[in-house]
């Protein structure tokens, strides 16, 4: 299996959820091919809003920056791991930056699923996901319900499913390597 993570870490200093990351994509390499995407060591700029992707240059963003190799390398996974400290009550401004420029692998027009507005597929398959959060000092579960909400969210409109929202003091990497063989 091709499993991509896409580390928010946003601290420049190696710190525990480095660390952890490292170990995790250490254990998954035992048995899948891994590719590990450290955003902060990336230039990934905030979507404008251009429509381009949509409309000028369908599937291709007209920002001109790493997501290029991003988004090719998440349509060729069978899996994600969303992986983030939880910062000021969300995951890192880096992975929700690059969260939202995934719209540009999405149809700008809009199908009805459940009663609800979402966009239709530009490919003919998506990578399910998983979420890998580390609490704040002040982290509530309020938090992470919302975290794991809006991720939900997510893979409604990237039509796949959220397989998990872990927490890196739950799991230790080594059962989350071994729990990925079921997903």
């Amino acid at each position: 299996m091709i499993i991509t993570i896409l580390n928010g870490e946003m601290q420049l200093e190696p710190n525990n959820f480095s660390v952890y990351i490292t170990d995790l994509d250490r254990q998954l390499q035992k048995d899948h091919t891994v590719n590990h995407f450290q955003l902060k060591e990336m230039n990934i700029r905030h979507c404008t809003g251009c429509w381009s992707c949509w409309w000028k240059t369908p599937g291709i963003c007209a920002i001109k920056d790493d997501m290029d190799e991003i988004f090719a390398t998440i349509m060729a996974s069978d899996f994600l791991i969303f992986a983030s400290p939880i910062m000021r009550g969300f995951t890192s401004s880096l992975l929700k930056r690059m969260t939202d420029r995934l719209v540009t692998l999405l149809h700008p027009y809009i199908i009805l699923t459940n009663g609800e507005c979402h966009h239709r597929k530009r490919y003919q398959r998506y990578p399910d996901f998983g979420l890998l959060l580390e609490k704040e000092h002040d982290s509530d579960d309020e938090d992470i319900e919302i975290i794991k909400d809006i991720y939900d969210r997510f893979a409604l409109n990237f039509h796949c499913t959220q397989k998990f929202a872990w927490l890196t003091d739950r799991n230790n990497t080594k059962e989350i390597a071994y729990d990925t063989h079921d997903i």
